[in-house]
């Protein structure tokens, strides 16, 4: 079998160039090619002054031809010149958490930026140093981390200090750049509007006791019904999803004196809504329900649900507008930034049955 090599202007032969874009080419290859010292290219690649205009030139046109892309995690986060956000996520299950990804690549598209998203499936401190690691591989300008747990703020994790990062759904302002929904000020508001209807106290169906979000809003359901010196019931936990909303429901089913629940998502109020109706408890009849997040598929609940409603879109704004100032003016950022919620008031809460004003 006869094997031709081509040659081309710079006295390299194509198969040898087909390897070296197999491996991937490096600073060398580039200084190679343009006829320039590695040091050159290096200074082309950062930005720095002092290269003559022909010569840099020169080395953009080597590093274009092939397809060379710096690989440092410091110049990338610190330079913003990637024109990518790194996303750094725990949970793909959570409908919050996937909202505001969805409102993150939609915000940072508007900017001109792309999104890399990393999942982290143990949200441990190797988990997310190693994360932090390959994003820098993947040559990033800045990172937004949709936290769940409470790592950030145990001092479990410490971010690199020069990183541009935001972080959402955590407890560490005084350290980071945190955007966040009003959590407490949506909890307070839904148990505020099932008293206001004439209920005597409210039932509670939780997320897991690890989420930041969840545990807010357990704060200000309990800061709520003792403010207006109402009996706290034991509180109910779930996962999020519907099935354990049901598990719970069923529990809340089976007490005749509860009629009113704020239940910590919308999911999780499916399943409630599932287990009273197996139970012939009618709502809002007999049983009142409010939810939290208001995803779209809340106003065709049987009946439509009562919910708080999450500015996702406007999480995700703030998360994008926080990376690139802090890119741009190259300094990190400290403090909480609170997204407002508003209540949606629907066909699932009434007055309570006159046996129980």
């Amino acid at each position: 079998m006869r094997c031709t090599t081509h040659v081309d202007g710079t006295g390299q032969s194509s198969a040898a160039g087909a390897q070296r874009r197999r491996r991937g080419a490096s600073m060398a290859d580039v200084a190679k090619l343009a006829g320039v010292s590695a040091q050159t290219v290096s200074r082309v690649s950062n930005g720095f002054p002092g290269v003559l205009e022909e010569t840099r030139q020169q080395v953009l046109v080597a590093m274009k031809e092939l397809g060379y892309r710096p690989n440092s995690a410091a110049r990338a986060l610190k330079r913003g010149e990637f024109r990518t956000i790194g996303v750094i996520l725990f949970s793909l299950s959570s409908t919050g958490n996937m909202r505001t990804l969805e409102a993150v690549a939609s915000s940072a598209a508007r900017e001109g930026y792309a999104t890399t998203l990393l999942p982290v499936t143990a949200p441990t401190r190797d988990g997310v140093q190693g994360a932090f690691t390959r994003l820098g591989e993947l040559a990033v300008d800045g990172v937004v981390m949709i936290m769940e747990v409470h790592l950030l703020d145990a001092m479990t994790v410490a971010l690199p200090p020069t990183a541009p990062v935001v972080v959402v759904d955590s407890d560490a302002g005084d350290r980071y750049c945190v955007v966040d929904t009003d959590q407490a000020s949506g909890a307070g508001a839904a148990v505020e509007h099932l008293l206001g209807l004439g209920h005597g106290t409210v039932r509670h169906i939780a997320g897991p006791k690890e989420s930041f979000a969840a545990e807010r809003r357990v704060g200000a359901w309990r800061a709520a019904l003792e403010a207006a010196g109402r009996e706290v019931p034991p509180l109910l936990r779930g996962d999020w999803s519907a099935e354990s909303g049901y598990a719970a429901g069923l529990r809340i089913a089976a007490d005749p004196g509860c009629t009113a629940v704020f239940v910590a998502n919308d999911q999780m109020a499916l399943g409630l809504l599932r287990a009273l109706s197996e139970h012939g408890r009618r709502v809002p009849e007999d049983v009142s329900v409010v939810g939290f997040d208001d995803i779209p598929e809340a106003a065709s609940y049987m009946p439509p649900l009562t919910t708080i409603h999450q500015d996702f879109a406007e999480v995700g704004r703030r998360c994008v507008d926080g990376v690139l100032r802090q890119i741009r003016n190259d300094e990190a950022e400290q403090g909480t930034t609170l997204v407002p919620t508003s209540l949606v008031v629907r066909g699932s809460t009434a007055a309570p049955p006159p046996r129980s004003r």
